[in-house]
């Protein structure tokens, strides 16, 4: 969690461990026609195929009454689902099977506001019972186990806000116990029996002391110094309940794959990698021993660490296209639900068997994009001014690269597509935003500026103190890069992003006013000194992270340098069009971080259009809003870029979007609101 945590909307840092459907007919594409954004961003047709423990059942996502629920059918009848939730709002995004394999958990807030209550469904009865039903709180799953199916070990912030105490609930029941008191620790880590065991508190320069529970009192049993902090991290016990693994950047620079003796601290290392951070692993569901790992430097590869994987890894390397990724193991691991990803083709979900090694497709998320003309992704290494390798993705519309060597014919319109995070990153694969813009006519480039995760600490941590600053100039770097190599128009760039990507995006429009021809920015913050006053409670352990990589909001040296990287008070020196999304309900990046620079703005008469929704949060959630929001910030570039764009039309219809200030600033805008 420690990675991820500031602004990357609904991320999580997790370690992995049938006939085909009836579809309606495909839509006919031309080789360069516009896709409806509906078919990119709106609800897929189906999504996330989880295994029952068992391999009876497969568990996904579907709309129900347009609404993303939960369904179950036979592995081997699909058409035979039925749904098993009845959200009528929001959709369910994160769910998975109870290890009984008879009830089913997942998650769910109000309107973005985060404070996630966890939900059970008792498959057999056909009932829902929130699990955790306290006002204002917020549950956080810590751990499930085989060797008590019937529970679960949740974090519940019901007694103070601040700390998530340790509860034991029986999901048949619904019966909780108090197991661990939570005394100012930012997280708990249990054993295969559901007892906690380690405990992670936070030291002043942003690290991390591990404490191990000992004869009723927590004892000293490792230190993770602020420099690793990001790429160490203690993940799961071993099955003889002794033997700690963990991601561990300690005494190197990428996180290699580690275990841990609980009882003298004696490590091993178990893969690393030369290139980049242990992304992934392979573990046997029961034995938790870990079978096959994988690195992420431009796109992941997986490599078998016990022989009973490798003639698996081998198979599923020649037989899938693209990239592979396990979803969920039955609990003897012979069954597999994958991810395939084949950049230029929507993303696809497949059964393997392994024993009989065989690979039957489940569905495709969006059977609607199969042959659309979709683009390709280029993996390039960008090197800024002062020698860092910038791993970065660059998407070009179709038919404007005859040689189909990443640089197009002519220089095109370009979007700088900023990630959120920053602790966080871009990865090769299908990107809807890519290909949405790609197919409006821009190249889109996305970058791993420093301070993104998986490079390594040293990458990490050349971003500390650096927002708006060296963090900016990576940026910069790989916009003269794409001027220089001919991709991109120097004159016609746009800067676009979410979460830390939207303060990118407002850093761009501020600190290097002339650079980009306009900018969209989701919910960014502009003034670092207030967000980091207004950071939700249960946030309060990773303050001293937040002080060393941001700055420090406690000292007057630590005000002036959070002012000074404010794009709120350089708003004067905006000089082309921005459009700022914002969620109301957003309990990272507050509303009035949105509010205080359309003010600014608007008090200088400079063009911005602010869009906000009521019922959101961090990012948008509900596909009504998504597509409401896509068809604003497509006409807002074609006016500044001279891109294709699809008419508004219907897609504000059921969205919350409310237009507070500069609606006449977008083509089609004020006229989609006065006929929703």
């Amino acid at each position: 969690m420690r990675r991820n945590i500031l602004f990357t909307a609904f991320a999580a840092v997790t370690l992995l461990v049938a006939a085909v459907a009836t579809f309606p007919a495909l839509a006919a594409f031309g080789p360069n026609e516009v896709i409806p954004r509906k078919i990119i961003f709106g609800n897929p047709e189906r999504n996330l195929p989880i295994i029952s423990p068992d391999g009876a059942k497969i568990a996904f996502l579907a709309p129900l009454n347009g609404v993303m629920n939960v369904w179950i059918a036979p592995t081997g009848d699909l058409g035979a689902a039925k749904a098993v939730t009845q959200d009528k709002t929001r959709p369910i995004r994160e769910f998975q099977w109870a290890r009984n394999g008879t009830h089913l958990l997942y998650l769910q807030d109000e309107g973005g506001n985060e404070n996630f209550h966890l939900y059970v469904v008792d498959l057999a009865k056909n009932t829902t019972k929130d699990l955790t039903p306290y006002k204002d709180t917020r549950a956080e799953i810590i751990a499930v186990s085989y060797d008590h199916p019937d529970e679960v070990l949740v974090g519940i912030n019901n007694r103070n806000a601040q700390w998530h105490d340790a509860w034991l609930v029986n999901v048949v029941t619904g019966e909780a116990k108090l197991v661990q008191q939570n005394d100012g620790y930012s997280g708990f880590v249990a054993d295969n029996t559901l007892a906690i065991r380690l405990a992670e508190k936070s030291t002043p320069d942003g690290g991390q002391q591990i404490l191990k529970l000992d004869g009723g009192q927590w004892k000293p049993f490792a230190k993770i110094a602020g420099d690793d902090s990001l790429t160490t991290q203690p993940l799961f016990f071993a099955a003889d309940n002794a033997t700690l693994v963990m991601l561990d950047s300690r005494g190197r620079d990428k996180a290699a794959l580690t275990t841990v003796s609980v009882a003298d601290g004696s490590s091993a290392i178990l893969a690393q990698s030369d290139k980049a951070d242990i992304a992934m692993a392979i573990a046997d569901p029961l034995t938790n021993k870990v079978l096959a790992y994988a690195a992420e430097y431009d796109r992941p590869n997986w490599v078998a660490l016990d022989d009973s994987v490798k003639g698996d890894i081998e198979f599923l390397n020649k037989q899938v296209p693209g990239v592979w990724q396990i979803m969920s193991q039955t609990r003897n691991n012979n069954l597999w639900t994958l991810r395939i990803d084949d950049v230029t083709e929507p993303v696809k979900f497949a059964l393997y068997d392994r024993k009989a090694k065989s690979l039957k497709s489940l569905f495709t998320a969006r059977p609607s994009l199969e042959g659309a003309p979709l683009s390709p992704m280029y993996a390039r290494e960008i090197k800024s001014r002062d020698g860092l390798e910038l791993v970065s993705y660059l998407t070009l519309p179709r038919g404007t690269d005859a040689d189909a060597d990443g640089i197009p014919d002519h220089p095109l319109p370009l979007v700088l597509d900023v990630h959120g995070g920053p602790w966080g990153r871009d990865s090769f694969g299908y990107n809807p935003e890519h290909q949405w813009l790609a197919n409006r006519g821009y190249a889109v480039l996305s970058v791993n500026f420093r301070a993104s995760t998986g490079f390594g600490k040293a990458f990490v941590n050349a971003g500390d103190k650096e927002w708006a600053h060296k963090m900016h100039n990576d940026l910069i770097d790989a916009v003269n890069w794409a001027v220089a190599h001919s991709i991109a128009q120097k004159d016609k760039i746009a800067i676009y992003g979410g979460s830390y990507g939207g303060y990118a995006t407002l850093v761009g429009m501020t600190f290097t006013p002339t650079t980009f021809a306009c900018g969209v920015d989701i919910v960014g913050p502009s003034n670092l000194n207030t967000l980091l006053a207004s950071i939700p409670p249960y946030w309060a352990s990773f303050l001293d992270n937040f002080k060393r990589r941001i700055g420090d909001p406690t000292t007057p040296a630590g005000q002036r340098l959070l002012r000074e990287r404010s794009p709120l008070f350089k708003a004067g020196a905006i000089q082309r069009p921005l459009l700022i999304a914002q969620g109301a309900n957003d309990p990272r990046v507050k509303q009035a971080e949105a509010d205080q620079i359309v003010r600014a703005m608007t008090a200088k008469r400079l063009p911005v259009t602010f869009v906000l929704y009521s019922d959101e949060g961090h990012g948008f959630a509900r596909p009504e809003n998504k597509l409401s929001f896509y068809a604003v910030s497509e006409a807002f570039l074609s006016q500044c870029l001279g891109g294709r764009f699809q008419p508004i039309g219907d897609d504000f219809h059921g969205s919350s979007i409310a237009v507070p200030t500069g609606k006449d600033n977008v083509p089609g805008l004020k006229e989609a609101l006065a006929h929703p």
